[in-house]
């Protein structure tokens, strides 16, 4: 088997290997065929080395040169070269910081408490009087705050899929091409069954329909949508006055997603949980292609990074009274 056979095989059992665990790895497929095609270009035999690598995360097609493009191909090869690693041990790695970071996610905002009730209270107020509207987005924003989830789950979310008997949401065919069930806590079943019976006065339902809808003009009972969404909670949120605690240009809607996963992780902190036992099924909840995804928030959000530091502090102390 030649060379380029034998690395084409690699990456298709690498791949085969991801997508069991349930990734969706379109790009990833693409760059790593690329790759293969680039090695055979160079007629390289034996292991592969780190030059040959970072060469090749520079040969971007759309000639963009630009350090960052270069880091995020170098870190879909090098994590195949960890997997190769454990057939060829001769296998190189590049460092990590050949050509700088990747480009960087920036510390989101935490909404305190007293501002998901403000909001919620400003989505009671909205007009048109009398009307589903209020109601929605109240529901709306108070499950992305109680559960964590994308704003686009929770717009497409059917009727089928909140089931308020077993108190559980089926969350379809995701971001990464995974489904997943999340249970949900009693005073969020007893307000999304309120908001089930409002909606029967406005339109007739079934299982197909999505359980958010709109109820303006002629998209009555149509699903809620995604700009439609931002730009209301964008209104809410100047409206509110808030003072911005991230590094955005001002409070996002996708924030409390970032809030529920903080507020959790806190939790277990004051709780003395072993957060490292706990990151799996948090991930799994949130529906994160990558566990470090979910590591993320320890080492980006202040709050984290503030009750870590204490612990460590609380813990250095104690080896220190320990050693003397």
């Amino acid at each position: 088997m030649s060379a380029r056979v034998s690395l084409q095989k690699r990456v298709n059992n690498y791949l085969a290997e991801r997508r069991r665990l349930g990734f969706e790895l379109h790009s990833r497929d693409t760059l790593l065929a690329s790759f293969v095609r680039y090695v055979a270009s160079r007629h390289h035999h034996g292991p592969l080395t780190a030059n040959l690598m970072t060469d090749w995360a520079q040969q971007d097609k759309w000639h963009r040169d630009t350090p960052a493009t270069w880091a995020a191909r170098l870190a879909i090869v090098r994590q195949f070269a960890r997997y190769l690693k454990q057939f060829d041990p001769d296998t190189e790695i590049p460092e990590e910081a050949v050509f700088g970071p990747e480009r960087a996610r920036v510390a989101p905002h935490i909404f305190h408490e007293d501002e998901i009730v403000a909001l919620m209270a400003a989505a009671r107020g909205l007009g048109p009087e009398g009307s589903l509207r209020p109601a929605t987005y109240e529901i709306l924003f108070g499950l992305m705050a109680s559960t964590g989830l994308r704003v686009s789950e929770a717009i497409h979310l059917r009727d089928a899929d909140v089931d308020l008997k077993r108190g559980m949401l089926t969350i379809r065919q995701t971001k990464f091409a995974k489904s997943r069930l999340l249970p949900i806590h009693p005073s969020t079943v007893a307000a999304l069954k309120r908001y089930r019976r409002q909606r029967t006065r406005w339109v007739v339902t079934s299982v197909d329909t999505t359980f958010l809808i709109s109820s303006r003009g002629r998209r009555l009972g149509q699903p809620l949508g995604d700009r439609q969404a931002h730009r209301v909670f964008n209104r809410l949120r100047d409206s509110l006055g808030w003072v911005n605690r991230g590094a955005h240009a001002a409070p996002r809607l996708h924030d409390l997603r970032h809030t529920f996963a903080v507020r959790r992780l806190m939790l277990w902190y004051a709780q003395g949980t072993d957060i490292d036992q706990m990151m799996l099924a948090l991930s799994t909840y949130m529906g994160h292609a990558e566990i470090f995804y979910t590591y993320w928030y320890l080492t980006a959000v202040p709050e984290l990074m503030a009750v870590a530091g204490a612990r460590f502090e609380r813990f250095a102390g104690l080896a220190g009274d320990g050693n003397e």
